[in-house]
Parts: structure tokens; sequence; C-alpha cells
């Protein structure tokens, strides 16, 4: 009897969620009743993914990196999020920590999911990347920062790095720590 919530979400995976993302229970039972009505059948798809993520960039081509962001939530692989996949993404992308940030950042660049960044994937995700910046705005951008190829250029050259060597988890996390010009290149404001 006391073992679900009043919007149908058992108890313990309520309890689980608060544990693991530190949300209350009040912000999961809302971020379930909603994400029932959205997803009827309790999966996101790619396709429905990249729609709700071209939302948030709508003078952007966001598709690249919203496939990125997607692999890296679908912890299981099974080419769909479900509710939990889904509020965990939630919690890694807006919590206050920034070594959690730092940590799923890793995952969205560690593209191949073997555990290490190499030059390559950090191409490809400033290519995903540069394409959120609105074409006006692009213009505006430093000339050693002007393409997604010189963005990755002076990326990987803060990792210290030749070019076919690899970057594991901590050492990405300490540079991106240490450096406020790479901290800018993994991401992109559109606010």
């Amino acid at each position: 009897m006391g073992n679900a919530q009043s919007g149908g979400i058992p108890k313990e995976f309520v309890d689980d969620l608060k544990l693991t993302t530190r949300f209350s229970e009040a912000e999961i039972t809302q971020w379930y009743e909603n994400f029932q009505k959205q997803c009827p059948t309790g999966r996101i798809t790619l396709q429905q993914f990249e729609e709700i993520y071209g939302k948030f960039f709508p003078d952007s081509d966001a598709k690249a990196y919203a496939q990125h962001v997607f692999r890296s939530f679908d912890t299981n692989d099974d080419g769909t999020l479900d509710f939990k996949e889904y509020v965990v993404a939630l919690h890694m992308t807006s919590s206050g920590k920034s070594t959690l940030k730092l940590e799923w950042v890793f995952s969205l660049f560690d593209v191949d999911k073997n555990g290490y960044v190499t030059k390559p994937e950090v191409l490809e995700l400033s290519e995903a990347l540069f394409k959120l910046i609105p074409k006006d705005k692009q213009a505006n951008l430093p000339s050693d920062e002007s393409t997604p190829e010189k963005r990755a250029e002076k990326l990987w050259a803060i990792f210290e790095k030749k070019d076919n060597e690899r970057v594991a988890e901590g050492e990405f996390i300490q540079a991106i720590e240490e450096s406020e010009v790479a901290l800018r290149l993994i991401q992109y404001d559109h606010k």
C-alpha cells in the first residue's frame, strides 16, 4: 500500500533518486508526471531528444550536439532514455558541483566510451559545439577559435598531449578546472 507515490512512481524509485541526485521528492514526482505526459511509453527516443534539444537552441544546429548528449545519458545503451536516466542527466547538467559536471563532460567527449578522450574526439565535440553558436556570433569569435578545428587544437594543447596520445578522466577534469580557456571551449552558453 505505502509503496507508491501520488504520481504513480514507486516510493523505492523516489528514495533512490533522492539519494542519487539530491532532488526533493516533490521535484522528482513533478518531473515524473511531466515525463509521463510527454513520453507515454516511458522512454525518450533520440529523435524526440533532438527535437527537445533543438528548442533550447532555435538559432543553431543542435542535432549533432544533442546526439552526443543523448549518448552520454543513455547509460544502458538501449537507444532510449528512461525516467531514471533523464533525472540523473538533469542532476548532472544542473548540479552546482563542478566535478560532477566535468565527469559528465568527460563522458560527452569520450565518444567511444573507452575511458579516454583522443584528439579526434575533441574535434568531433568541437564541431558539434560550434554548430550551437549562431552564425552571427561565430563572426565575433577570436581568430584562434573561429573554426571547430581551431577550437579543438586550442583545447587539445591545454592537455599537453601529442596528437596520438589520449587523456584520462582525471587529467581531463584537472586540466579543465585549472584553465578558464578550457572551460569556455568545452561549452557554449547561449544566453
